[in-house]
Order: structure tokens, then sequence, then C-alpha cells
């Protein structure tokens, strides 16, 4: 089987494992949506090959629990797709007519079992039989009266489901050794296991790949920033000195580094104090005149770099101390960032409705919870309050008065610091004290006795939704170290390890109870392209330096990614399939256009002489032309790019959460005369409205389906040893059904059972939000060769004729679209609220014609461009747009790049929206982001009709000296 939309190769046969003969695995990172995924495949089976019995295996209480709660909340979204509902339900002995249900009903029946609990149940099963020759006293395993005199296990065997294993790296990682929890599943006759995990311990015949690199690539996931605590010697001092952070800003006092000393006040004891100091300032002064910080003078403060220099030619990075701390004192740093990290996220996205949380890993509940002290605080939750109180009373110190600062005030300002914060730990049932946990997760067969790990499980999940509402005060959890999958919370942004690291942990592991993407009060994801990662960053604050970090993680990252294709092999590209979502059509590499494309990687150095991706390839956004590729792949072009960076096999990028600042605004161009006319003609909110013939459309849709459409038989063949099996999908007509049946001889065929009726034509009309006459309309057109290929296979064509469909409705309302001008506009807050903290080091100092102080972009083309602005005698003022403003179009929102005043008489178009996107190759730009160009250009052109005289001019621009020649200088 092979699956080439994964890059996964060929599987040589099939291989069986204890719990099923065929095991299909799916790898998918932590944090994509695994529980989800396969809720929506067990309803795709059941809607395809009529398959309705489900067993949905879990290794934790933990992940039971969120499993069954996902089918509760997910329930109502998959019917309205699907037109039925799942039955999901948790074992339990005392309710057996659930599973008298599962075995009669003719509708989609899935049971949820915990592993360990169900190996366990059957050993004692195993063990009664053999002691005594008489089925065991356990429920599931004894023949029942009041259950017709049959045994559960049987009844649920005889309907041989479909195993769903979740995590089933937890239920053995010996291929050699099976484990006895995947000999007791066998227990079930399954049909076939689907295996779901992002870390498969024993590899079995994978059929899709989602890992950590595809992950972040699609943006499924958050980025990941680190702050590390480090030590330094301070050659000739034993001063203590800790690099806080720095700052940017505007003027001569800026930038500043924030530096935590102690000081000696004239009257008390000696304390660590934070101060802001610059180039010139001298410690020994500061500290009120401690003797080891003499001649300690502050040099230079470098923001971008993330580094203090000391006039002695010593250099500290940030978030380095110096002196031989203790391990208190580097808790109590650590614990300061973790709260400064989650007040400029929150601060960040407040506006957008989002819930901040903060995750501490500590080993020991005392370190939390004392219950020998009057108010029962542990060391860390006593110095939280401290540090929080001393940030909080910082933060609202630096608070704007704008309506946004305001309402941020107060919701600071609104909880006490002990409501904002607690634990989540095991519950000892005699005393009802927080204990430490042992990291077992059973219970007996009755569900009770729970282990006290479960309990806490069971405790943060119940309160999941609580914690995402901002009304609830608590945003600061403290838990065990040993917390493993189910424990993930979206909207954690900040991840503190109060712990010491041993040679079992696994930061991954650990990074991926942060790694989902955040949620808005209204329960929707934060999944907007063009802001994802804006939004979606993890802060993780380790006692390791920030490259030991990164190390660390990345090899780990690595080793799990390297079975992924590498080398630009012709092997590798024949038979990939490009899709141009846009032109509606597709097409599959042959061999020889493989090679063609290998050798053009090779003629223009995009690869090296072992087929490696050069740097050259890499950073080709900054080459002033892309060669032309092969012929028949130049109109895929985006799609071949695509496919070629995917042999860039790396693990994601980690930023350093220190360098990671917010860009100062300029606000003396902000309010130049020029800039605020130029914000007035393009500030504001637009809608769209579609008006086309729509026999075009259909004319359109017939014609791509004659001549794209692609529907193939379902039908593989596996070889395994001297047995051949051959499936195949017998294809009848819609409503009719037929028999599975199999025969015992060394080749066999096996036809899926389906009594499903397909509507046809409300399918596609419900997939294409289209109406069911034009849905009609386009299949009564069609060739008769083309609806043939419904006879073939339903489902694929079904699926297929929609996604064409789409295709030419979104291509055909880009041509048709007209926009209104609301009088509603954007406030001057989008320049400034929301902001994210960025990497600066590839950022150019934009201090003359800038809204910005900076200029903020990962290509050079576009630095080098807005380098040129801020020094053009045409120019008056520029700004990057805000991510904020957009612009609506059928396939997605669209943010413009610059926006453009020119001195009034130095050109003949003094305002405009320019994209430099066009600095790269169009070829390369993806349909869908062309076609939201060709949106923008024709908004601009309405906009340029209402401003009056002048205009506003767009259009995409590669250079400085392009734009000249566009606006008419």
């Amino acid at each position: 089987m092979q699956r080439r939309t994964s890059g996964l190769p060929l599987s040589g046969e099939l291989i069986a494992s204890p719990a099923a003969g065929l095991n299909l695995d799916i790898e998918m990172e932590t944090g994509t949506g695994k529980t989800y995924v396969y809720i929506k495949t067990i309803m795709e089976l059941h809607r395809q090959f009529g398959w309705s019995k489900f067993v949905v295996v879990v290794p934790s209480v933990a992940i039971r629990e969120g499993v069954k709660k996902s089918f509760e909340i997910t329930a109502d979204h998959f019917l309205a797709e699907y037109k039925t509902q799942a039955r999901a339900f948790v074992y339990d002995s005392e309710h057996l007519e659930d599973v008298e249900t599962f075995s009669s009903d003719t509708g989609i029946q899935v049971m949820i079992i915990n592993a360990q609990n169900f190996n366990r149940d059957a050993k004692k099963a195993d063990q009664d039989s053999a002691e005594s020759g008489k089925s065991s006293g356990l429920k599931m395993f004894k023949a029942l009266d009041g259950f017709k005199s049959r045994r559960p296990i049987d009844v649920i065997a005889a309907n041989r489901p479909i195993l769903i294993i979740d995590e089933p790296q937890r239920l053995g990682s010996n291929p050699s050794k099976p484990s006895e929890t995947l000999k007791a599943l066998g227990r079930f006759n399954a049909l076939f296991a689907l295996r779901y995990s992002a870390t498969h311990a024993i590899e079995h015949n994978k059929v899709h790949r989602l890992d950590a690199l595809d992950a972040y690539n699609k943006k499924l996931v958050k980025k990941i920033a680190a702050r590390g605590i480090s030590v330094k010697g301070l050659a000739g001092s034993s001063a203590y000195l800790y690099v806080d952070g720095l700052e940017l800003g505007k003027g001569a006092d800026f930038p500043k580094a924030r530096i935590e000393i102690q000081h000696q006040p004239k009257n008390g004891p000696i304390t660590a104090k934070t101060f802001r100091v610059k180039q010139g300032d001298r410690l020994h002064d500061i500290s009120g005149g401690i003797e080891a910080y003499k001649g300690l003078v502050i040099d230079v403060v470098d923001a971008i770099a993330n580094t203090v220099s000391l006039l002695d030619g010593q250099v500290l990075q940030g978030g380095q101390v110096t002196n031989d701390v203790t391990d208190e004192q580097k808790r109590r740093l650590q614990i300061r960032e973790v709260i400064r990290a989650h007040l400029d996220k929150e601060r960040q996205l407040f506006g957008h409705g989002i819930k901040v949380l903060s995750l501490f890993f500590i080993d020991e509940v005392l370190k939390y919870r004392d219950y020998d002290q009057p108010d029962r605080l542990g060391e860390y939750a006593r110095v939280f309050e401290q540090e929080y109180e001393a940030l909080k009373a910082e933060r609202l110190s630096e608070l704007d008065l704008d309506e946004s600062g305001a309402a941020y005030r107060t919701f600071l300002e609104r909880d006490a610091v002990r409501d904002i914060h607690n634990g989540y730990f095991s519950v000892d049932k005699k005393t009802g004290r927080w204990v430490d946990s042992d990291a077992s997760d059973a219970s007996d067969e009755k569900g009770k006795g729970l282990s006290k790990d479960a309990e806490a499980y069971d405790a943060i999940l119940r309160d999941k939704e609580k914690l995402l509402d901002r009304d609830y005060p608590l945003r600061f959890i403290f838990s065990h170290s040993a917390l493993r999958e189910g424990w993930d919370n979206p909207n954690v942004f900040t991840l503190g390890f109060l712990k010491k690291a041993t040679a079992g942990d696994s930061r991954r592991q650990e990074v991926g109870r942060g790694l989902r993407l955040a949620v808005d009060h209204n329960g929707d994801r934060t999944d907007n392209p063009v802001t994802v990662h804006d939004i979606n960053v993890l802060t993780v604050v380790t006692e390791e330096s920030y490259v030991d970090f990164v190390a660390g993680f990345q090899k780990e990252t690595l080793g799990l990614l390297s079975a992924r294709p590498r080398k630009a092999t012709p092997e590798f590209f024949v038979g990939a399939v490009l899709r141009d979502a846009i032109a509606g059509t597709e097409h599959k590499i042959t061999l020889d256009e493989a090679k063609q494309l290998q050798h053009w990687l090779i003629k223009h150095d995009f690869v090296d002489h072992d087929q490696h991706l050069t740097d050259l390839w890499l950073g080709r956004a900054d080459l002033p032309e892309i060669p032309a590729m092969p012929p028949a792949l130049q109109p895929y072009f985006y799609q071949v790019a695509e496919l070629i960076d995917s042999l860039h096999v790396r693990a994601p990028k980690i930023d350093d959460g220190r360098k990671a600042k917010v860009v100062p605004m300029n606000k003396a161009n902000f309010n130049k005369k020029e800039f605020q006319e130029l914000w007035a003609r393009i500030n504001h909110r637009v809608v769209y409205q579609v008006a086309f013939d729509s026999q075009e459309l259909i004319d359109n849709c017939t014609r791509v389906l004659d001549t794209s459409l692609e529907v193939a038989r379902l039908q593989y063949v596996v070889t395994e040893g001297v047995q051949r099996d051959v499936i195949e999908a017998e294809h009848l007509e819609a409503g009719e059904s037929f028999k599975m049946t199999r025969t015992k001889s060394s080749e066999s065929t096996l036809s899926a059972s389906s009594t499903v009726s397909y509507d046809l034509i409300g399918e596609i009309a419900e997939k294409t939000k289209l109406t069911r006459r034009t849905v009609a309309t386009i299949l009564r057109g069609v060739r008769p060769y083309t609806f043939e290929k419904f006879r073939q296979n339903p489902e694929q064509f079904i699926t297929e004729a929609a996604r064409l469909i789409r295709e030419q409705a979104a291509a055909t309302m880009v041509e048709h679209i007209e926009y209104d001008i609301l009088d509603d506009r954007y406030d001057a807050s989008i320049f400034t609220e929301n902001q994210t903290a960025q990497d600066l080091s590839k950022a150019v100092h934009t201090p003359n014609k800038n809204v910005y102080e900076y200029v903020l972009d990962d290509s050079q083309v576009e630095r080098d461009f807005g380098a040129a602005l801020d020094i053009s005698q045409e120019v008056s003022v520029f700004t990057k747009l805000p991510r904020g403003f957009k612009i609506p179009t059928p396939l997605d929102d669209y943010n413009p790049d610059w926006a453009i005043a020119f001195q009034e008489g130095a050109v003949k178009h003094v305002y405009f929206v320019a994209e430099t996107k066009f600095s790269l190759s169009s070829l390369e730009l993806r349909g869908a982001e062309k076609a939201k160009i060709d949106c923008a250009n024709k908004l601009f052109e309405r906009l340029d009709q209402v401003a009056g005289t002048p205009g506003i001019r767009y259009h995409g621009v590669t250079s400085y000296d392009h734009l000249l020649q566009l606006v008419g200088a």
C-alpha cells in the first residue's frame, strides 16, 4: 500500500500483531487533533463500507474520559455532515445492556475501554479458568444468566469490531516480546486495527504520516520558543548579576537592559532588586555601593543580539546569571520568567478574547502545598505570589490609557493572586490531601479504587472548558512532572520546568502538553494561516540554556524523522500527484518527468552530488529569477516546489524567547499628515458579493469533470509469504447491497459488505454549497464515460467531483467578485494592539520614515525593500500593514504587504499599496494566494473610485526601482 500524498514508501508485506492480523499505523503529531481524526474515520468507514462496530482502546483513565468527552462535543458536528451519530460508551460491567446494544443495534456503536484494565481482567480470567476449570468471576469473561448465558467478550468478538488503538506505544514497545495487553486485545477477534500515535514504538503498515515537521509546516501546532536560565562565571568578580531581559524603545535612553543585582539600601538588609540600565551606568553606584560591583560598567546594550557587554569586554546573554546560584534562586528566576512570558502573551491576546494559561511541572507536592504551614503554601507557591505581585505592578504602570489598555487593567486588577493559581495532584482518599504521584493508572472493573494519578487526571479534564473561560480566574497550573497524554489544554502558552531533568525525560512529550492551537472565547480555533504562528507560540522556560534545550529537543525530534526521504531521486518524484486547486487540474509525475526534474535540479545547483537540497534552493526567495521547470511541470511550479521542500528534513524551528521583542512604533511618522491621509483612504471595512451567470459555472464544471475527474477502482494486492490476498470492493448501483465472503484458499477475494445508498446529487450539493438543481444540471452535462465512473467507486466519485466543482466555483467567484465599502473603519489601535513579540535578529532599523522602528521579514528582498523606502527622497512615510488589516476573499482573508505615501509632486501616484510577494517568481505563487491578490486588485480599484483625487494604486513589486517605475517617478 502506498500513500504518495504522505511521501510513504510501498509496504512489502502485512505486519500482524497479537491484537489483529492487519495493523495500519497513522502517525499524527501531538496536538493535531488525533481524536477528531479517528472519530471522523469511524464515520467514513461506516458511510463507505457499512462497518459499524468499533472498540476504542486507550492506555489510561485520563485519555478514556477525554475520548468520551470528544465524542460528546463533536456529536452535532458529525450529525450535520453524516446525518447519523455514533453511540459511544465506556465499558462498565454494571451496565451490560450497553454491550447488548453494541451487538444488536445497526447504527454506529463505539465501546471505549482502558487497555490495562482489560488486560488485567483477562489475565485474572485465565487464572480462574486454570485453577478451577470454570469460567471467570469477572463479568466480561463469565457466562451470565442475565446475559442469555453468554460471555460479553464472545458477544463483542462475534461482531468482528474494528480496533482503534490510541497511543499504542503505551501498550508495548518490544516487537520481539509482545506485551500481555496486546495479546489480550486479540480476544476481540478484530477485523483490523488502526493505531494512532505521534511516536509509534513498533512499526506496522503506515498509511498516513503527519509528523512534527509536517505539523509545523502546515501550521497545525504552535511554534516553540525557549527561555533558558544558565550560569556564567564573571571574571574577576563574585558579584551576583542576572540579565533579566532587554528592551527596545525610541530615544537616547534605549535600548535598556533589565538586570537583577544585590542592592544595599541606606537602612535595611541587602536584597536582590531589578534595575533598568543603559550604556554608561555603573553597577557599583546602582547597587548602593556594594564592593563586589566595583569596576562593572555597562558598555553596550544590544537588544537585537540580546546581549549586555561590560566595559572590561565581558559579554552576558539574556537569561544568564553570574556566580554560583542556588537551586532555590534558579527556581525563583524560572518562576519569574514564566510569569513575565504569561503576562506578555496575555496582553497580546486580550483583544482576541483568548484566555492564556501557564503550566508548571514540579516533582514534589510539598514544593507547592505544605500542609504544615498556616497558609498551606509551599516554597514555589509562595515565590510565585511574590513574583506575580511585583510583575503585575510593573505591568500596570506600563499600560497605556487607551480603551484596550483600560480593559486589560481591569482584568489584571480583578482577581486576587491566591485565586489565579492552583494545583492538580493525586489525592489521598483517607486524608483528602494531595500526595506525590505513583504514576500508575489502574482501576478495578467497577471503576472503584481509582489510582491517585487517575483522579488528578479526571480533575483537570473536568475543568477543561472552565479553564478556557476568562471569567474563571485560574490561569497558572502547578502539576506533576509525570503528566502524559490526555493533559493537554489548547490555551497553554507557557511551560515552566521546576524540576531536575532526568535521562528518561522526553522533551517532546513534555512540550506536547502545550502544542495544540488555542481557541478563543467562542471556542473557535485560532488557525487563520495569516496569523496562526503570531498568536500560537508556546514558550518553554527551562533550567537548561537555550542552546542546550534546542539541541536536545531537535536531536530527539530528528530521531523520529529519520525515516523521511531526503534525496531528490526520480524514485521519489515519480507517481506524485500535483493538484492545482484554482484551475481544478491535476497531474501525476511520470518516470520521464521525474528524471527531467532531477536533471533540472542538478543543472541549476539546487541539489548537490548526493542529491541533497542545497542552500541555493532553500534560499530561492532571494534569487532574482527562478529558472523554468520542465514544460509539463511548469504549470504546477508551486506544488512541485512544495514536494521538493519536503526533502529538507529538519526539526521545527525553536525561537529564542528572550530575543523576541515587540517592535516599537515611531509615533511621529504615524502622525504625519501624509500617512493619516493614506490611512484614511484604505481604512475601510468591506464586504464582497459575487454575481455571475450560473450557466458559466455549469459549463466550467462540466468541462473540468470530463477532463480531470479520476476515479480509481478500490483494489489492492498484498503478498505475504506464499499467501496472496486480493481485496476488491464491488461497485454496484446506488442502494444495492452485497455480501462479504472469504475463502480459505491461498488466494481469496474479500468484498466489503454494504447496504449504503448514495444520494449523489445531495451529497455533492452539500459539499459544494450549490443547489441540487445546479448540481443535477452539471452532472447531466458530463459525458457518459465520465458518469460511468460513479459505478466504479461511488465514494471517490462524490469526493473528487465535489472538489473539482468547488475549485471552479472559487475561480468563477474571483473573476466576478465585487466589493462594497462599509462606513465601519479600523481603530488606530490596530497598529499597536495584539502585536506579537518577534525575533529581530534579521530586522532592519528604519528610524526615518517607517511607522515602526524596524522592518521585520524573513525575506531578504523585503528587508532590502524596507531599507530602500526608509532612505528614499521620494517617500514621505510607509509601513508594513498590520496583520489585523484583512481583505475578505472567497478563499480566505488576505493581508497586503505595504502602504506607502510619497512626497507630493515627487511622483504621479502619491498613495500606493504594494505586494512584494511578487518578488518571488510569480510562477511560485500558490494558486490560492494569486487569486487573493486578484481580489485585492479589484478592491483597490473600487477604493480608488471612491477616494477621489489623488487615489490609491495597488500593484505587485519586485524592488524599489520597480516601484518608482509604477508610480511614475
